[in-house]
């Protein structure tokens, strides 16, 4: 099974220009995906697909920098772009992955990758996304090079064209649709923003790779909880775009505190 990992880029977020340029540690957080996404135990090609418009010629750059295979496609279609580079690359099985999930969790895409690979000829389309439990910037799709062929072909609405995968959960009666729900039983992915939307969310990241990543290059989910759960306050950075789960919880522990 040919497994390729289309992590989808672009320069031009209109909420945050350029974000996944921004470095920490002199690394842009590409370059932190791209590594967090290399530490998988599963065997797979990885390609950034990304636009043809000039501004993105940075990120082709960075691909040759650090030996990542890219693609460049139409800017907002961004089904036909992952249809396009999984073709290239001869793909069996497509995994989406949004570049602005600096801080994914190398599990995660292995459980989700696991779960389909082990249940192949039972689904056309797996994700941790429908319902979702995970954290917000752990998001992974799983789909058969057929299935995505078949969305590129019959997807024909703006949203489903930009948004890459509407058809398969919007059209669960004509696809077979699987969803890996978080065996801890949590959901944290309307109350943990680990995505790059805002500078606060920049910030919040930066916040937790600094205190996490000298002691353990690949932390994940359970590290990052632990670490807010010792220091709520680093939650604040980035609560007024998430839930108000860690909010609470530092205004509880602060009200036991004055008793």
């Amino acid at each position: 099974m040919e497994i390729v990992i289309v992590v989808q880029a672009r320069m031009g977020s209109t909420r945050l220009p350029g974000k996944i340029l921004k470095k920490i540690d002199n690394k842009t957080l590409l370059e932190i995906q791209i590594e967090r996404i290399k530490a998988i135990k599963t065997k797979a090609t990885i390609v950034v697909a990304t636009t043809k418009n000039p501004n993105d010629n940075e990120i082709v750059e960075l691909c040759k920098e650090i030996g990542v295979n890219s693609y460049r496609g139409d800017e907002y279609d961004l089904l036909n772009r992952h249809y396009q580079a999984a073709k290239l690359f001869n793909a069996d099985t497509v995994v989406k992955i949004p570049s602005d999930c600096p801080l994914i969790d190398p599990n995660i895409i292995d459980k989700v990758l696991d779960f389909y690979i082990k249940n192949y000829k039972s689904y056309d389309y797996v994700s941790n996304l429908h319902p979702p439990s995970y954290p917000d910037g752990n998001d992974v799709e799983v789909m058969s090079f057929d299935a995505l062929q078949v969305a590129n072909k019959f997807s024909t609405k703006t949203y489903e064209r930009e948004h890459t995968t509407p058809l398969f959960w919007n059209s669960k009666q004509n696809f077979r649709v699987g969803n890996v729900v978080w065996e801890t039983g949590m959901d944290l992915s309307e109350s943990l923003r680990l995505t790059v939307d805002y500078q606060e969310d920049f910030d919040f990241i930066k916040a937790i790779y600094n205190e996490l990543y000298p002691s353990n290059n690949f932390f994940g989910v359970e590290e990052i909880i632990d670490l807010l759960h010792r220091k709520p306050e680093l939650a604040m950075i980035n609560a007024k775009y998430n839930g108000l789960f860690w909010y609470n919880k530092l205004v509880k522990e602060e009200e036991l505190s004055t008793i």
